[in-house]
Order: structure tokens, then sequence, then C-alpha cells
């Protein structure tokens, strides 16, 4: 992708964000997004289907950047040292996803909260849960179980995170989750 289409999802994308923060998924409209992004209805439909694909294409490049597989130093966070603990790795995308913040909010306080987290545990399952799932497997425990209850919990632990305000800090959460997630420590 060229930089000017780089420039102009990016445009979308911010004008997106913007728009959930004031109102519902269900509420906005493409007209409502072009509009704000200053891009013609022809652009947007060369970027993207529908509004349902836009928010997945939102979510794809969260979830692109949360689960990298380099730590890298942010301005928020360095976890690039400690990259085989489980604490760092929990931290790292607990991290990114209070930097995306803006946009995760806008998503989670909507009706397109069960889309969003659908594609949120999708990543889990294909990173996370199993980097974490290979390095402790337990005996007799299939690890698609193992991975599934892993998943599962952290995607209802950021949920409740969010529901509370983003109140606790990452190390926090990773702490917590760590304790009740003792296969993964």
């Amino acid at each position: 992708m060229d930089r000017r289409q780089q420039k102009t999802r990016d445009a979308i994308f911010s004008a997106f964000s913007e728009l959930l923060s004031q109102n519902s998924f269900n509420k906005i409209t493409v007209q409502q997004i072009i509009d704000a992004a200053n891009v013609g209805r022809t652009t947007f439909y060369a970027h993207f289907e529908t509004k349902d694909d836009l928010l997945r294409e939102m979510c794809i490049e969260i979830f692109d950047h949360v689960f990298s597989s380099a730590l890298q130093a942010k301005n928020t966070h360095d976890f690039s040292l400690s990259a085989e603990k489980p604490s760092a790795l929990i931290t790292h995308i607990l991290y990114h996803l209070r930097d995306n913040r803006k946009n995760i909010l806008g998503i989670l306080s909507c009706e397109s909260v069960e889309l969003f987290l659908g594609y949120f545990r999708q990543y889990l399952d294909k990173s996370l849960a199993l980097k974490l799932a290979d390095s402790c497997a337990l005996s007799g425990v299939p690890q698609d179980f193992l991975i599934n209850h892993i998943s599962g919990s952290f995607v209802n632990m950021v949920r409740w995170w969010t529901e509370n305000g983003l109140a606790k800090t990452p190390e926090e959460l990773a702490e917590y989750f760590l304790a009740v997630i003792p296969p993964i420590a």
C-alpha cells in the first residue's frame, strides 16, 4: 500500500474512531464516516466494502500491532529484554490495549463489542495462547482445552478491565491473571 492509500486509510480509521466515541456503531452511517474523513464515497468503498468491514479491519490493525511477536521498546513500556516470560507477554499486550484505548473503548461501548471480542479471541488463540500453552503443557489436559480456557479468561479480563475504566495498571492485571491461571505462570 502506498503512502497516499495509507494516509486515506488512516483518515478513515481516525474519523470512524472519533464517531465511535460519540455514537453507537449502529447509528453511524458511511456518509458520516466519509464526511468526517473528508474522502469520497468511491474512495471509502475502494478501501472497505461495508461499515462492518471497516470495523474488522480496524480490529485487525490494532491486533496486528498488539500481538506483534517483537516486544519492542515503546514510549509507555519496554519488554524487549524479558520476551520469554508470560507476565511480560501479558503485560505487553495490556499496554498496547491501553495505548489504543480510544479505539477500543469506543468499540467496546457499542453493539460491536461481541464482534471485537471475537476477533480478539481469534488472535489470542493463534498468538498468545499457543505460545503460552506450548511452554506449559499440562499432563492429561488437551492443548485445545487449555488454549480455550486461557483465551476465554483473558478476553473476559479485558472486558472487565474496560468496564471498570482501565483503572488497574497492566502490571496489576497481569499479576491477577497469572494468579488465577497458574498453568501459564
